[in-house]
């Protein structure tokens, strides 16, 4: 299967979106989006938007989707899902929040610590939402992704962008704590995280981001102090929080700084931009 998706940078699309550049040439365009369209949202590809990513997808088959919950973005016959529970325990959680039990699909495969390694099949497409962001270790995960995926398959990931998230106030992920988790053989969330989750976090609200509305970045000792005791009481368990921060440029960069290495198959082969008013970006990892 030969991979195809539409450019980062599309300049007759993002001529037709944008009225007020109509009259701008090529060149010009990737200047104005380089220079002021990135920072202000402005989409330049079509597949920078969820619904026309997951269009540009649903073709590719058989499909494996992380994480699916009770909301499902992939259906039909040559799709299977993974998760941390099986599907009666994600029915009973679905009805526990209030959603729909019904939503939930039928769980092909389940590991309790998100390990890959118990997916015997392998895919032309591996998708998953908000996901990636909450593994311990992010190299495992692309390794175990890139052993299910054929060789000329892909990874459809959609990542919170943390600027305009809750996380808006904690740094950006870097590629030596990247490493450093994965030669540790981390299974769970550090104190770091935890800490961060609970006490650094912000509002969730993406359009208020956007506006310059971040919220309070005071810390709060008791929520410090509430971090500290969940953690201690969890005796090394699993709690489940973010591990990384990315933006669509810094996610590029670790993940080909990682395929550069030799720690990752899985190569950047697009990262949209994320548009205004939107929580998070999408991308394509492929083997290379």
């Amino acid at each position: 299967m030969q991979l195809d998706f539409a450019p980062e940078f599309d300049p007759t699309f993002y001529r037709e979106v944008h009225p007020d550049l109509r009259h701008f040439s090529d060149a010009e365009l990737l200047e104005h989006y380089q220079n002021y369209g990135r920072a202000e949202g402005r989409a330049a590809s079509p597949m920078a938007h969820r619904p026309f990513f997951l269009e540009a997808i649903r073709h590719i088959r058989p499909a494996l989707e992380i994480g699916p919950f009770d909301n499902p973005l992939l259906e039909g016959p040559d799709v299977r899902y993974f998760d941390v529970l099986d599907t009666d325990a994600l029915k009973r959680r679905a009805e526990k929040i209030g959603s729909n039990p019904k939503n939930v699909p039928n769980i092909d495969y389940v590991s309790k610590d998100g390990d890959l390694s118990v997916v015997t099949d392998t895919f032309h497409l591996v998708l998953s939402s908000h996901v990636i962001e909450h593994q311990p270790d992010l190299i495992r995960h692309l390794n175990q992704v890139a052993a299910i995926l054929t060789p000329t398959g892909c990874y459809a990931v959609f990542v919170p962008d943390s600027r305009y998230c809750f996380d808006h106030f904690i740094g950006l992920s870097n590629i030596a704590e990247v490493i450093d988790a994965h030669f540790a053989k981390r299974r769970v969330h550090t104190l770091t995280s935890l800490i961060e989750h609970s006490a650094l976090t912000t509002h969730n609200d993406a359009g208020r981001h956007w506006r310059g509305d971040h919220g309070d970045s005071a810390i709060d000792p008791n929520r410090v102090r509430a971090a500290i005791e969940e953690w201690t009481d969890a005796a090394g368990g699993y709690i489940d929080v973010h591990a990384w921060q990315f933006t669509p440029a810094s996610f590029r960069n670790i993940i080909r700084a990682l395929h550069a290495l030799g720690l990752s198959r899985l190569y950047p082969l697009r990262v949209y931009e994320t548009v205004y008013g939107s929580v998070e970006f999408c991308a394509i990892l492929a083997p290379a």
